[in-house]
């Protein structure tokens, strides 16, 4: 009850404090499943890119929840709205990544150097999972040949980094986590600072006294070649428990603005509600934490954000791209379908300011 009591006090704020507002696009969910086998199921948590005037997206998908194996599609769009596919085949399986049982999983993508670097999480088994229309679905192991899924390794999901010159054909480039822990959320920022790469983090296991976290946090860390990092930081833990007292981590590649880097993540409560808010970080030193919303600047509202194939009540972005002064959010909805919302880039940069005083 008390998170309860937290949000209600939260909520009443909102209607006397000013409220960011955030666009749904009136066609949502602007991409469903269908189509193809390998998407048949649900298409959910893009990575989104702007190329040469041109919207590209990668989307998560499965072709069934009984095994959920996922994989990535590729699709184009001349509007940021109406996509169509570039190919009629996932442009990266777990299959490729030695993983034929496994699920690859959360993409996010920046271009640094000419070079597209795609993020993605990877879990070597795939769940089986069972909607139940009142919650959280069931959840089965699948029994897999040769062994897969009998070891605990096999259902830790490890983050790893692919590049690609076209955005289909895509090459290993390393792990960027631990292979004994969860970490997912990995994100590159999209240019290097002071001559290196950045990268967001969630390891899960790292919380306690010894990380200074009791949930799992948002962690940043460095690398001169992509492929050794240095020892991660703590950049961000859960402060706002009426909305994120389970977890936070982060949502969509950093967008430079003349105020900071401005990064989305999301927080979870006990109820398993997903919502967003957003950070400013100093652009030279990105550990350096300029603001961060008290109130969280979406949550589910609509049908297609509360009920869907899988978990309810959950918006999810992954990815974010400017357009003429418009921030455009692509964001996974119930793992079910991918929307999409908008707002004036230095208007919601402004409401993070003054909002985190």
């Amino acid at each position: 009850m008390q998170h309860y009591h937290k949000l209600e006090q939260y909520q009443r704020r909102r209607h006397t404090d000013p409220v960011m507002k955030i666009t749904r696009h009136p066609e949502n969910p602007i991409v469903v499943p269908g189509e193809y086998e390998w998407r048949k199921a649900t298409v959910f948590n893009p990575a989104v890119i702007i190329d040469n005037g041109k919207f590209y997206m990668i989307e998560r998908t499965a072709g069934s929840l009984t095994p959920c194996k996922n994989y990535l599609g590729l699709l184009e769009s001349e509007d940021g709205v109406h996509f169509t596919h570039v190919v009629d085949q996932p442009v990266l399986t777990p299959d490729e990544l030695g993983f034929p049982y496994g699920s690859v999983q959360d993409p996010r993508v920046v271009k640094i150097d000419g070079t597209f670097y795609m993020n993605y999480a990877l879990r070597p088994c795939a769940m089986s999972y069972y909607p139940t229309n009142t919650g959280v679905p069931e959840r089965s192991i699948p029994e897999y040949p040769d062994g897969w899924g009998e070891e605990p390794g096999h259902w830790l999901t490890r983050s790893s980094i692919v590049k690609s010159d076209n955005l289909i054909d895509w090459e290993f480039v390393a792990d960027t986590t631990e292979l004994d822990i969860n970490d997912r959320d990995n994100i590159l920022f999209p240019e290097k600072i002071n001559g290196r790469y950045v990268l967001l983090r969630r390891p899960e296991e790292y919380i306690g006294e010894a990380y200074g976290t009791e949930k799992a946090a948002m962690w940043i860390t460095y690398s001169d070649d992509l492929i050794t990092w240095d020892e991660p930081k703590l950049l961000a833990k859960a402060e706002n428990m009426a909305w994120e007292s389970r977890k936070i981590g982060g949502s969509t590649p950093p967008v430079k603005t003349d105020k900071g880097w401005l990064v989305l993540y999301h927080g979870v409560d006990e109820n398993i509600v997903y919502r967003v808010g957003a950070l400013l970080l100093d652009l030279d030193n990105p550990e350096k934490i300029i603001a961060r919303t008290h109130n969280f600047i979406m949550e589910p509202e609509t049908y297609y954000e509360k009920f869907g194939y899988q978990i309810p009540n959950v918006v999810f972005p992954t990815g974010n791209v400017v357009k003429d002064g418009l921030l455009y959010i692509y964001y996974g909805v119930t793992d079910t379908a991918i929307a999409l919302a908008t707002v004036p880039l230095d208007e919601l940069v402004e409401y993070v300011l003054n909002e985190s005083k």
